[in-house]
């Protein structure tokens, strides 16, 4: 594949749009890394096939429920008091840090679980992305379309 998915994500997320449209997913219920994971097999070509979103989906439950959405909630209930707090708010920044180095943990592991799917032409970006988003991108067509246009476009 082109670029890694940790580079791809970078760039895709720091579009216009991009994370509005995905922290509106994550909200409804999906998983960010794996709407990028999804986005960039699509974008280069893999097609797509429900076991192998079952693959990714396995690949990134166990991650996802015990290491990142613990530490996103823990930032997210710091918020506020970070706000009041000098040294809440400097932990919390480093939690922020940590959460991200998690999420990059997770797209590694769903790049190498996708390495050896065979790339084509360019044409499952949309299953992909409706399979990763789930309930959440039928509730939320804008976003998944905005994340879909965005990255037709990678």
């Amino acid at each position: 594949m082109s670029d890694d998915v940790w580079s791809y994500a970078l760039k895709l997320y720091a579009r216009e749009g991009i994370k509005a449209a995905c922290l509106s997913l994550q909200e409804g219920g999906a998983d960010v890394c794996l709407l990028l994971a999804s986005a960039w097999l699509g974008s280069s070509g893999v097609a797509f096939e429900d076991a192998r979103m079952n693959a990714l989906e396995c690949t990134a439950r166990d991650w996802r429920e015990v290491v990142v959405v613990p530490l996103r909630s823990l930032r997210q209930h710091w918020r506020e008091l970070a706000r009041q707090d000098a040294s809440l708010a400097s932990l919390r920044e480093r939690l922020k840090q940590l959460e991200l180095d998690a999420e990059k943990v997770l797209l590694e592991r769903l790049e190498s679980r996708a390495k050896d799917w065979p790339r084509g032409v360019a044409e499952d970006l949309a299953r992909w992305l409706e399979a990763a988003a789930g309930d959440a991108g039928s509730l939320r067509r804008d976003a998944r379309d905005t994340l879909r246009i965005a990255a037709s476009l990678s």
